[in-house]
C-alpha cells in the first residue's frame, strides 16, 4: 500500500486559543528550520465556537514569542465540515478534542483524526489545557509540542526523501 502524502496538517483543541495556535506556529517554525517551510499547509481550530475570532491566548503568545515564533496574527475559529476533506491529517491536543471530532467526521476521513502526542511520539498522552494555570503550564505546553514538532518533521522528512518503492517506508 502506497502512503498518501501529507500535504495538510490541522492542529485542533477546544478553543483554539492556547495549544492548536501554538502547535501551528511551533510546527511551521520546525518545518522552516528544516527547509520544509510552506510545503505542507498548518492550520488550527476549535471544537468550540466560544472563542471565534479571537487571537491566541496572551500567554501562548508570550511563549511562542520568547522561542522567535510569532502566532499573534492567527485567530480562533470553529472546524467546518470541509475541513475534514482539506487536511491530510487532524491533530487532537487531547482525549476529548479527538472524540469530538470523530464525532463530527464523516465516517470515511475519521481515520485523518488522531491524539497529536500519541501520533508524533507513539506515546498517548494529552497536552493539557494550560488556560486556568500560571505562565509555567504554557512553558510545558510549548516543550511538549516541540518535541513532538521535531519528531513529526522528522517522520515527515524522512517520507518526502525516500524514493516511491511502491511500498510505504514510514509509519506515517
Amino acid at each position: 500500500m502506497i502512503a498518501k502524502p501529507i500535504n495538510s496538517i490541522l492542529f485542533v483543541c477546544l478553543g483554539n486559543i492556547c495549544r492548536s495556535p501554538l502547535a501551528e506556529g511551533i510546527l511551521g517554525a520546525v518545518l522552516a528550520e528544516r527547509g520544509y517551510g510552506g510545503d505542507i499547509v498548518l492550520d488550527s481550530a476549535a471544537t468550540s465556537g466560544w472563542e471565534v475570532g479571537s487571537a491566541p491566548d496572551p500567554r501562548s503568545i508570550a511563549i511562542a514569542s520568547h522561542h522567535g515564533i510569532d502566532i499573534s496574527r492567527q485567530r480562533a475559529r470553529k472546524i467546518m465540515p470541509e475541513d475534514f476533506h482539506r487536511f491530510d491529517l487532524i491533530f487532537g491536543m487531547d482525549r476529548s478534542n479527538v472524540a469530538d471530532l470523530k464525532a463530527l467526521a464523516p465516517a470515511a476521513v475519521r481515520d485523518r483524526i488522531h491524539l497529536f502526542l500519541e501520533f508524533a511520539e507513539g506515546r498517548p498522552r494529552d497536552v493539557p489545557d494550560p488556560y486556568y494555570e500560571d505562565q509555567q503550564a504554557f512553558a510545558e505546553v510549548y516543550r511538549m509540542i516541540r518535541e513532538a514538532s521535531e519528531v513529526l518533521a522528522t517522520r515527515l522528512a524522512a517520507r518526502v526523501s525516500t524514493p516511491d518503492s511502491g511500498h510505504a517506508s514510514s509509519t506515517i
